[in-house]
Formats: C-alpha cells, sequence, structure tokens
C-alpha cells in the first residue's frame, strides 16, 4: 500500500511539476483553499448583481418581475467556476482560478440585458458570441502574439498595478477605506475617518497576522489568518449582534454576517444552465449593435487575462526571460472557452480572477492549485451554507498582503528612462485609480505608443502593439460611439 502511495504522488508530482518548481502536494493543496476562500465572495456577489435588475422585458434572471433567483444564480456561479477552475489546473498547469468576472457581470447586467426588448437568453447569449470570438483569437495566435509584444517593463507595471489594485479592493470591501457620507473627499479611513467598528477591528487584525506569520516564514500564514479572522468575526458576532452593513448601520460586516449557519447542506439549483439565446439579440437590437457590445466585453475580457497572468507568473517565479508565463497559449485557451462556459451557463463571462494570487503568495505554483480551488467550488453548490459565514473582512485581509508581495517587483522598472517609466507609471496607478486593469493596460500601451512616436523610435514600437492602440482609443470612446449609433 505504501509503495502504492508512493507511486501516485510520484505521478501526481511529474504531472504538474510540482517538485520541479519547488513545491508540495500540501503546498498546492493549501494554496488553492486560500484562493478559494480569497475569491468565493463572488458566489453571493453574483447573485446580487445579476438578480438585482431586471431585463429588456421587464423579467429577472431565473423568472419572475420581483427579483432574481438568487439560489440558482449562486449555484450555476459556483458550478462554472469550478469546472473552469479545474480545466486551468489540468490544461495549462497553472495556479490561476477562474469564475464570473466583476465589472463584465456588471455590464451584462446594466448596459446589456437592460436594453429594450433584451432578454437575459439573449444577454448572455452576446457573453457567448464574445467567447468564441476571443477563443478564434487564440487558436489563430493572435492574442498570445499581442501578450508577446506588450514590453517587458510594462508587463512588470501591469503586475505592480494589479498590487495596488487587489490591495484597495481589499481595504475597500472590508470597509477600511469608505466613501465618506459628505463627499468631501474621495475615500477616508473607516468611519468620518475613525475605525470604531469592530469589523474593521477583525480587518485590521486579520492583515497584522498575515504579516506576522508571513515575516516568521510561517507555512499557509495566509490561510490561518482567514481562519484565524472568521472565528474571531463569528465570536464578536455572537456576543455583540451586529448584523450586515447597511446605510443604516454602518458599522455591520461586509457582504456576509458571520454567524454559524442552521444547515451546513443545501441542495443546489442548475435551472440556469442552458437558458442563452445565440443570435437572438441579433433580432431585437440589430447587428451592429452586439458587434459593438461584443467589441466591449472582449477588449476587458481580452487584457485583463493577459496582466493577471503575468502578475500571477510573477508573484511564483515562473516568468521566463521576457515575462511570459509558461503554457502561455494553454491558458488563454481556457479562459477563452470560460468566456462562453459563463454565458452558457447564465452567469456572464467567467474569467481569471486576480485573487489567485493569494494562493501564489502562500506557494502554490501548479495547476494542482486551481483544481483544489474548482473542486472546493463544486463542493460549495452544496456547502454555499458554509462559505457564507465568512465575512470579507475576514478575507480580505489576503489581498493587501499579497498586494505588498506584487509591488516589490516594481525594482524591475528603469525609473531614469522616462519612455518605458511614464507609461509604466500610468499603467500601475489607473489601475486602482480607475477600478480597472483594462484602463491601466490600456493608459500604459497608448502612452508608450504615443512617447517612442514623440522621440522618433518607431522601430521599437511592435507592429501588433499599433493594433492594441487603436483598439484601446476605440474601447476609451466607445460612449460617444454607442450614443452616436443609437445604442
Amino acid at each position: 500500500m505504501a509503495h502504492d502511495q508512493a507511486q501516485a504522488r510520484s505521478a501526481v508530482d511529474r504531472f504538474f511539476k510540482i517538485s520541479e518548481r519547488g513545491s508540495t502536494v500540501w503546498t498546492e493543496v493549501r494554496g488553492g483553499l486560500v484562493t478559494f476562500f480569497t475569491m468565493s465572495y463572488i458566489v453571493v456577489l453574483n447573485p446580487l448583481i445579476l438578480g438585482s435588475v431586471p431585463d429588456g422585458t421587464g423579467q429577472f434572471l431565473g423568472g419572475g418581475t420581483t427579483g432574481g433567483d438568487q439560489a440558482a444564480i449562486a449555484a450555476a456561479t459556483a458550478l462554472v467556476a469550478g469546472v473552469m477552475s479545474i480545466l486551468m489546473g489540468v490544461v495549462a498547469n497553472f495556479p490561476l482560478a477562474l469564475a464570473a468576472g466583476l465589472g463584465l457581470n456588471a455590464v451584462v447586467a446594466f448596459s446589456v440585458a437592460a436594453l429594450p426588448g433584451m432578454t437575459w437568453a439573449d444577454a448572455m447569449g452576446i457573453v457567448v458570441l464574445e467567447g468564441i470570438v476571443i477563443l478564434i483569437l487564440v487558436v489563430t495566435g493572435f492574442r498570445e502574439a499581442v501578450f508577446k509584444a506588450v514590453p517587458r517593463e510594462l508587463k512588470i507595471a501591469i503586475s505592480v498595478g494589479i498590487g495596488l489594485f487587489i490591495t484597495f479592493i481589499g481595504v475597500y470591501d472590508a470597509g477600511f477605506v469608505r466613501i465618506p457620507a459628505s463627499l468631501s473627499t474621495p475615500t477616508e479611513l473607516g468611519m468620518g475617518g475613525s475605525l470604531g467598528a469592530w469589523p474593521l477591528f477583525v480587518f485590521a487584525f486579520g492583515v497584522l497576522l498575515a504579516a506576522v506569520l508571513m515575516v516568521r516564514k510561517v507555512r499557509g500564514g495566509i490561510l490561518i489568518a482567514i481562519v484565524a479572522s472568521t472565528v474571531l468575526a463569528v465570536v464578536i458576532e455572537a456576543v455583540g449582534q451586529i448584523g450586515k452593513r447597511t446605510d443604516d448601520n454602518p458599522s455591520g460586516w461586509s457582504l456576509n454576517v458571520p454567524a454559524l449557519p442552521d444547515s451546513v447542506v443545501a441542495l443546489p439549483d442548475f435551472s440556469l444552465i442552458g437558458q442563452f439565446s445565440l443570435f437572438g439579440s441579433i433580432e431585437k437590437i440589430g447587428l451592429l449593435a452586439v458587434v459593438l457590445l461584443v467589441f466591449t466585453l472582449l477588449i476587458a475580457d481580452f487584457f485583463d487575462t493577459m496582466g493577471t497572468m503575468v502578475a500571477i507568473g510573477g508573484e511564483a517565479g515562473l516568468l521566463d526571460e521576457k515575462g511570459n508565463p509558461p503554457r502561455t497559449k494553454q491558458i488563454l485557451i481556457v479562459d477563452s472557452i470560460a468566456a462562453s462556459a459563463g454565458g452558457m451557463g447564465s452567469v456572464s463571462s467567467n474569467t481569471a480572477y486576480v485573487e489567485s494570487a493569494s494562493g501564489v503568495g502562500d506557494g502554490a505554483r501548479t495547476g494542482l492549485a486551481a483544481i483544489t480551488t474548482g473542486v472546493a467550488f463544486l463542493l460549495t453548490t452544496f456547502l454555499s451554507p458554509l462559505v457564507e459565514v465568512v465575512p470579507h473582512e475576514a478575507a480580505t485581509p489576503a489581498l493587501v498582503i499579497v498586494g505588498f508581495l506584487m509591488v516589490v517587483q516594481v525594482t524591475g522598472i528603469d525609473w531614469k528612462n522616462l519612455e518605458v517609466a511614464i507609461p509604466a507609471f500610468l499603467t500601475m496607478v489607473l489601475m486602482p485609480f480607475a477600478y480597472s486593469i483594462t484602463v491601466g493596460i490600456g493608459a500604459g500601451v497608448i502612452s508608450f505608443v504615443l512617447l517612442k512616436l514623440a522621440v522618433g523610435k518607431v522601430r521599437q514600437i511592435h507592429p501588433l502593439l499599433w493594433v492594441a492602440a487603436a483598439l484601446f482609443l476605440v474601447y476609451f470612446l466607445m460612449g460617444p460611439i454607442r450614443t452616436a449609433v443609437g445604442i
């Protein structure tokens, strides 16, 4: 039996190159769980977004005129995320998990499905079409070629920018920084500049505990911090009965109230799977409008994943000398399939999650971590009550710590070379400031091309960067363009 187990471990090790990448099976499983806990909020948040608005006919996702079917959306969200994360691990052997893309789901809900005459099935059909187009771009080599045309310095800036971005996501989702009621400043510390709330204490505790464990080189420090913070949150909620954060209760918990559930297991509802109409939108809003909507989703998907996989690869030490991760094409193929799979599952486009960096920060280096995350998502279709115990304040400290780990790569940029330094700076700061990875990459590419052109170094501009810059210009001007064509 021991000999058979050793052989099994050896086969897993060889397939995923675990020892070759300086990891262990347990480290990969642990890292995958860290990633899951950091991004599991999507199972709760995606139904809140997709189920909150009616389509162009007045129907909510899942049927009805008063609200979406939250349970069915949650189950489908977890199912598609689980399957696609496992596929990423098996096909690309990369520690990158996927789920319904935040931002993309809002575009689908508020800008696509809400168009007059559009149904949710039509809107999800547009998502499927977008995924098919991206897959064609990958198979033909165009998407990978554009990615490799981006200069190494900009790739570093993308990683750093994403580090700043996920740090901002962490502190904002936890309520550590908020939009002030007075609107006198864009954001402020806590409530009125004060941290006088127990959930904020839990967040600070989680960040400091994760930092201490990291400095002391404790394995699994990030996962320990998430679990410890959740336990502390449950105790505080049991004693203080703080409740959920609302306008009337600003000192409450974000997203989930950390109370032990009445039950641990719930049967999933997969009725939304397959509820899409591939070409129904053309009849409702016309071919030109559909093309523009597909293009809007495509640009965001196209470049977000590029930035994310560079950031994850850089944190894991898996990039080559040109800043490219291993098996780039396979990563992009799975990501493209995930876009269509999200539409087919009625949960919006699925994409690579930058929160995967939390698992990498805890030691994950291979696709086994992504498979672990995927299995956890599949279990979530039955264990959703248990996932809802973890509040943002307990999970988001991981994003802050990992954000720090990603920002240290900034030393790889030559800040004295202004032709590269300025585009790199714009890339880094606009990701958190505009709350968009795509905007940051677009600003970096356009400014890089413009500055090289201004100093007469046209030959240093890769031909595909001209194409990318032109596409980004169209993307940034999409509002006026859509208005001009009456969408």
